[in-house]
């Protein structure tokens, strides 16, 4: 049974401060975790409790840093709630504190910054969207009970008292956590959603990153209020999609996202792929195929020692998205999907701009879009160093996530053709790494400058010295290093070619 004890009901002040009362509700291990949390900022918890009890407050670390102190996860985020209001807040750590920020004083919460910790405090409150707004109304609240009643999900309505250190459970979080592995709502799951749209993205979030399963009644109410993300601004939903991107499990939230009706809002190109038939996979639709590349490419992630990459990952899920709008049926039942790469480029770069990515995420994912292809034309290693060259030059500092997209493009189930693609693959990433390191191919530069151009040519700057540019970078990727003599000969008989043809001079039209 969940611990429901409240001020009135039970003694505040437990025998042993080392670890939360409550017993018989958390294992030994359990309540290890609580300490080592407690161990983890000192005395800093105990001060702020001691320094809100007296003021007549309460002060309670709540939701995130318990759950992940009870799975074993580390904690970085300190959050806690009180009955006192912001301004109180203020007060109270004033003169004790390191540094304060109000950035968030409109939503109730006071930041501070004390021996090296950052915690935020926030007043015990509810929140709620008008059916058409998008900005939640914030009230405040005097009770710990009702604070936690309105938190998304039961895992995330488990609290520790301070200074006292009670355990405080009133919805059976615990048990959803460690026992059922259950994703539940405090209370009605269609109060929960309508108070705040975005939970019904993070029931999926949470699905990926903590391994819950959402109960029955949670789907059927994210189902059913799917279309209630629309009055949820683009950069909350792409934080939470963020996030569950970079979880251990981002397939779990994808594939939840499709069923529950959530991706129809977010990324609708996702589903449909669903019916759409891989020339290349016969044995999977797109989508699948699509999932799988994502997993895979999280393997290798793994394997090459990378930090989990949203740009990789965004890439893997959406390189086929552009496959529905380019299907077309040939003779003999055949299905094609020409320059699906390209509009898929596209696709992917007016979708993640609408959901607020940066400038950089969005143009990063939609080159790995476009060059995701690029590979199956090397075929037995036929390429020459100067498509090896170009290969590394068009995927300039992607190089290394293209490397590893493509390598998870290959699905296939015939193992002797997934082991001729590796090697292949293996093939061409070490004529990369010798012409790297012979040539210095990130630094590939044509072997004369502008200022040596306008000298051979006798020219001034100009659009003419752009297109000589332009032409011995060419030469360069063709031959490889040639030498300022060879590159200068070659320069003045381009330029007899097409000097002439520009009236003999290279000034910008007025100079």
């Amino acid at each position: 049974m969940p611990n429901t004890a409240f001020p009135g009901e039970s003694p505040r002040e437990p025998a042993d401060r080392s670890v939360p009362t409550a017993a018989g509700e958390l294992t030994d291990q359990q309540r290890a975790a609580i300490a080592e949390l407690f161990g983890s900022i000192g005395s800093v918890a105990e001060e702020l409790g001691e320094r809100f009890a007296a003021g007549g407050h309460e002060l309670a670390l709540v939701g995130g840093p318990v759950r992940d102190a009870l799975l074993g996860r580390a904690v970085h985020d300190f959050d806690l709630t009180t009955d006192a209001v912001p301004q109180t807040i203020l007060s109270l750590v004033e003169g004790w504190a390191d540094a304060v920020w109000t950035v968030g004083i409109d939503f109730g919460t006071v930041g501070l910054r004390k021996g090296g910790l950052q915690l935020e405090i926030t007043t015990y409150r509810s929140e709620s969207y008008q059916p058409k707004s998008r900005k939640p109304e914030v009230n405040y609240g005097d009770s710990l009970h009702d604070d936690l009643l309105r938190r998304d999900f039961t895992v995330n309505a488990m609290a520790v008292r301070l200074p006292e250190r009670e355990f405080v459970d009133p919805f059976g979080g615990l048990a959803d956590l460690v026992l059922a592995g259950r994703l539940r709502t405090p209370g009605k799951p269609e109060d929960s959603f309508s108070d705040d749209p975005l939970r019904i993205m993070r029931a999926v979030r949470f699905a990926a990153q903590l391994g819950l399963t959402p109960a029955a009644e949670v789907r059927e109410a994210a189902a059913a209020m799917a279309d209630r993300l629309t009055i949820v601004s683009a950069e909350r939903v792409r934080d939470e999609l963020t996030k569950l991107m970079l979880s251990s499990a981002p397939r779990t939230g994808v594939e939840l996202m499709v069923d529950l009706g959530l991706a129809a809002h977010v990324l609708p190109e996702i589903p449909r792929m669903r019916l759409e038939i891989d020339e290349h996979h016969r044995h999977k639709d797109v989508y699948d195929h699509s999932l799988t590349v994502l997993d895979q490419a999280i393997e290798l992630e793994g394997k090459r020692g990378m930090e989990p990459d949203l740009v990789l990952r965004l890439a893997a899920l959406l390189h086929d998205i552009g496959k529905p709008k380019t299907r077309a049926f040939e003779a003999g039942g055949r299905v094609t999907f020409h320059h699906h790469e390209v509009v898929g480029a596209s696709m992917s770069k007016n979708r993640l701009s609408a959901l607020r990515f940066s400038k950089d995420v969005v143009a990063d994912v939609g080159k790995l879009v476009a060059l995701h292809l690029r590979f199956h034309g090397y075929g037995k290693g036929e390429w020459t160093d100067s498509a090896v060259r170009r290969y590394a030059r068009d995927a300039g500092d992607q190089l290394q996530r293209l490397h590893v997209l493509t390598r998870a493009d290959c699905t296939t189930r015939n193992r002797r053709k997934a082991a001729a693609l590796a090697r292949a693959y293996d093939d061409i990433e070490r004529r990369i790494e010798r012409l790297a390191e012979e040539e210095e191919l990130d630094k590939v530069r044509p072997d004369l400058d502008g200022n040596e151009i306008q000298q051979i040519l006798d020219i001034g700057p100009g659009p003419m010295i752009g297109k000589a540019w332009r032409f011995l970078l060419e030469l360069r990727l063709e031959n490889g290093p040639m030498g300022k003599d060879a590159a200068a000969a070659e320069l003045r008989a381009w330029a007899e070619r097409h000097l002439g043809e520009s009236g003999g001079s290279g000034t910008q039209e007025g100079e």
